[in-house]
């Protein structure tokens, strides 16, 4: 193949990831709104469409295994491609956490916890999957330590949503509830804490391609590990 032709596989490699990743934004974006909102309509298309962002990882991830075995890529190229091959994994895997989302508002009785500012966190994570992307379309590793810095944010707040969570529920008073309210208290609060967790994950996404960006450019595993 001539080298040319080489480059313009890596161009499009590229811009299907990208692709990818705003096809995950998306789909996360939707998931928190089903969630704020208890939508069942957005919450059943974030689910059924999990099945358009997998069939599309299958694709890339063969493609960059076309790239790895058949040009023998060096140096450069071959970083580019490995991290790529990363990148939409955790793509893949953002995008199944936005369909917990959905399922979640599918079982959602009311919000017990308003104090607990779900959109805030999800919009921060969206944010750092986004600004994740831009710093591997533009090779801005400036942006890539960023990212990873700004993750102890998003981990605190995680963890203080999740205290309050435990704390108004051990001090909160239940005048002789009927055991069905206590079933749909305990599924909401169930719910609330799983969504916390993996709105943390997806931030753990974010920081991973950042990282895996920062080794494409610089060669540097300062993140990875």
């Amino acid at each position: 193949m001539a080298r040319n032709d080489f480059q313009q596989q890596l161009a499009d490699l590229e811009e299907d990831v990208l692709y990818m990743s705003e096809l995950v934004l998306e789909r996360l974006r939707k998931g928190l709104d089903a969630l704020e909102q208890k939508d069942r309509e957005t919450a059943r298309e974030v689910i059924e469409g999990d099945h358009e962002i997998n069939q599309l990882y299958l694709e890339l991830e063969q493609d960059c295994i076309d790239l790895l075995a058949l040009q023998q890529p060096v140096a450069s190229d071959l970083r580019f491609i490995a991290s790529s091959f990363k990148i939409i994994t955790d793509l893949e895997r953002v995008g199944d956490l936005a369909t917990n989302l959905a399922e979640y508002s599918l079982n959602a009785y009311e919000d017990v916890f308003p104090e607990v500012d779900v959109q805030a966190i999800g919009a921060l994570t969206h944010d750092m999957i986004e600004d994740a992307m831009a710093a591997y379309a533009e090779r801005d590793t400036d942006a890539c330590r960023a990212i990873a810095a700004g993750d102890d944010e998003l981990d605190e707040l995680c963890e203080q949503a999740s205290q309050t969570v435990v704390r108004d529920l051990i001090e909160r008073e239940l005048d002789a509830p009927e055991d069905e309210e206590i079933e749909e208290l305990l599924n909401d609060v169930s719910r609330l804490l799983l969504t916390i967790r993996d709105l943390e994950r997806v931030g753990d996404h974010a920081v991973n391609i950042s990282a895996r960006t920062l080794y494409m450019v610089e060669s540097d595993d300062e993140l990875i590990y």
